[in-house]
């Protein structure tokens, strides 16, 4: 009788646990298909699971480098913005230049357009004191504040640094974030190292009369502005290979996160159809044997023998 009992025992804990280990073959299933993971765990496949966190910890490093591709992309955007309208400045005063080397204009005209050429100055100061992304001096390299300072007599002298620091972008690339003011304002005036806001400045004072002949000062202002632009275009030309070289990592990195992303929905994701599948399959089995329990538990043979 002992044995009997026993038997009818074990029947009923294999029976259970069968149907219990289909019940979480089932759960397992409808968990993966609301969360779109098969792996619940890192034990399910380990092998997966640490591939898993390689890629996301590329992920990872991926938006980093992403946000200092794109803090790099708006401050060079703006350096490219600013230097443009630096060379609309420095066009109107050649435009202004080139009338008051004419031998037709008296000396108050000529210092009317002095008076002109010195605003323009101003607003050249200004504009290389223009701010960053993160509200810091656009040319002047790492410094927080201005990257110009005027002295008590309006002349203007760069205190910034002599870079603008480099952002990684990844995969062991960088990129300078900006342009310093000196690699676009400084350049050799007939051998001396000047720059252009220091020229500016001394052809509007010259047009109102600091020199013997301002006429003679507004040819020589046209060949000093003519050499201005010349530095600006190779400062637009600079920003704008850089602004292209980020384009390209950018490009490269969106392919590899793609990339990244097939691959783990390949090791981790969920075949929906495949998955769908198979809970249909293992809910049919796990009725059957709760079908089948139901029917061997009601024979009269097991109601005799407990």
């Amino acid at each position: 009788m002992t044995s009997i009992s026993t038997s009818t025992a074990a029947f009923y804990d294999r029976a259970k646990a069968d149907m219990a280990t289909l019940q979480k073959r089932a759960e397992t299933l409808e968990q993966q298909m609301s969360g779109g993971n098969k792996l619940q765990r890192s034990s399910d496949d380990p092998v997966a699971a640490s591939r898993l966190r390689v890629l996301s910890r590329a992920d990872s490093l991926s938006n980093i480098d992403k946000a200092n591709s794109d803090r790099a992309n708006a401050d060079l955007t703006l350096a490219d913005s600013a230097l443009t309208t630096f060379a609309d400045y420095i066009g109107r005063a050649k435009e202004l230049a080139t009338q008051a080397a004419s031998g037709t204009l008296t000396t108050a005209q000529r210092a009317g357009i002095g008076y002109e050429i010195e605003q323009i100055h101003g607003n050249l100061v200004a504009l290389a004191n223009s701010r960053d992304s993160n509200g810091h001096s656009l040319f002047g390299g790492e410094a927080p504040g201005d990257a110009y300072a005027l002295d008590g007599a309006g002349n203007a002298t760069y205190v910034g640094t002599p870079s603008a620091g480099d952002l990684p972008l990844g995969d062991g690339q960088s990129i300078n974030r900006g342009i310093t003011g000196p690699e676009f304002l400084n350049f050799d005036l007939n051998g001396t190292p000047t720059d252009l806001l220091a020229e500016v400045k001394a052809l509007a004072a010259a047009l109102q009369g600091s020199v013997a002949d301002p006429q003679q000062a507004a040819r020589d202002g046209m060949a000093m502005l003519d050499t201005g632009l010349e530095k600006l275009t190779t400062g637009q030309t600079l920003v704008g290979s850089r602004l292209t070289w980020i384009d390209l990592t950018t490009t490269r990195r969106t392919n590899l996160s793609e990339l990244r992303a097939d691959e783990q929905q390949t090791i981790g994701g969920t075949d929906l159809a495949a998955t769908i599948i198979d809970l249909q399959q293992t809910l049919t089995v796990l009725q059957a044997s709760q079908g089948s329990f139901t029917k061997l538990a009601s024979l009269s043979l097991f109601n005799l023998i407990s």
